[in-house]
C-alpha cells in the first residue's frame, strides 16, 4: 500500500466513525479466519462460519475501498 493511501486511511480512521468501525471489524474478522485456518479439519458448521466471515470481511473491505476512492478525488 502506498504511503499516501496509508495517510488517507489514518485520516479516515480519525475522522470517520464508520471507517474506523469497518477497519477494526476487518482486523477482527482476519483474526477469526486465521484461527479457523489453523485447524486441521473444520466441521461443517465451522466451514459455514468461515465462508460467512470471508463474505463479511470482503464486504467491509469493499466499503472501505469505496470510501478511500471518494476521498482520493
Amino acid at each position: 500500500m502506498e504511503e499516501q493511501d496509508q495517510t488517507l486511511m489514518q485520516q479516515l480512521c480519525d475522522g470517520s466513525a464508520r471507517f474506523r468501525m469497518l477497519y477494526e471489524e476487518h482486523h477482527l474478522l482476519e483474526k477469526e479466519l486465521r484461527q479457523l485456518d489453523q485447524k486441521v479439519f473444520l466441521t461443517p458448521d465451522e466451514e459455514v462460519e468461515r465462508k460467512k466471515v470471508q463474505k463479511l470481511k470482503l464486504a467491509g473491505k469493499d466499503e472501505m475501498e469505496r470510501m478511500l476512492r471518494v476521498h482520493r478525488q
